[in-house]
């Protein structure tokens, strides 16, 4: 097994990218998930392939680190930036750093943590990035028609815990309806020691008429000790008002929802 050290171009997190008409790779899945103990290893597979009509691909498998932002959104370093990266425990099989597939190709990757002896830190939960970037831009055209070159990047996120990491707690710290963006803006922590995935239900009900909208569910995904600020527009339809607004976050089973209720005015 080998180290992995390089670091190229720039991002996409996507489970497969297809360029304008002609280049295109797709990995998957997006995300691994890996559990074990200090000093031990635990492998998962990644698919990539190939999914460019006529252009073979020259591919190099790097690492790097990444975070979520005070929204949510990705930001991305380089491997071992991060107090929580797991980057150095990240191996691949020589052969595969660095290999070519053919329009229609697909080739497994097998990736393995193994976790040091002893940790450096108290952390339970870590991650790291793993990149898919082609290495040979390809002659394109875009939506214009003008001649381009391009390159590709996709992102794997890994996710590592120990054994005793457990407890998923999520708690809302407030609720503000923002007047001027009409939104309701929810302020809520990862208190736990493990990543915290769900869906955010809202519901508004007019207390004068008892008339109740609800909003398709927002999907999120945190980590241990992240501070979230999440922006929820109201309903284009909703009518003016005194109202309720409940908020409840599922992130697991029937133990685990949070729920906060703001009373507001919609003038």
């Amino acid at each position: 097994m080998s180290r992995l050290s390089l670091f190229l171009f720039s991002l996409l997190f996507l489970s497969s990218f297809r360029g304008y008409a002609q280049t295109g790779v797709s990995v998957s899945p997006p995300r691994l998930y890996f559990e074990s103990g200090n000093g031990n290893s635990n492998t998962q597979t990644i698919t990539v392939t190939n999914v460019s009509a006529k252009n073979s691909l020259d591919l190099a498998v790097s690492l790097g680190d990444w975070e979520y932002d005070g929204k949510g959104e990705n930001v991305t370093y380089p491997a071992n930036t991060l107090p929580a990266s797991c980057a150095s425990w990240v191996s691949v099989k020589k052969e595969d750093n660095y290999f070519t597939l053919a329009p229609g190709e697909k080739k497994d990757i097998e990736v393995t943590i193994t976790v040091p002896n002893a940790l450096s830190d108290q952390l339970a939960a870590h991650t790291a990035v793993l990149y898919v970037s082609q290495m040979n831009p390809v002659d394109d055209v875009d939506h214009k028609g003008a001649n381009i070159k391009v390159s590709i990047r996709s992102g794997i996120k890994l996710f590592h815990k120990l054994p005793a990491a457990k407890t998923k707690k999520l708690e809302i710290q407030n609720l503000v309806y923002g007047k001027t963006t009409n939104t309701i803006n929810l302020f809520f922590e990862n208190q736990g020691d493990v990543w915290g995935d769900g869906k955010i239900f809202t519901d508004f009900v007019n207390t004068q008429t008892g008339k109740k909208v609800s909003l398709d569910p927002i999907i999120f995904y945190s980590m241990p000790g992240n501070k979230r600020e999440m922006d929820i527009p109201l309903p284009a339809s909703l009518e003016k008002g005194k109202y309720t607004a409940s908020v409840m976050i599922d992130y697991g089973d029937n133990n685990n929802l949070e729920l906060g209720e703001l009373s507001f005015s919609y003038e």
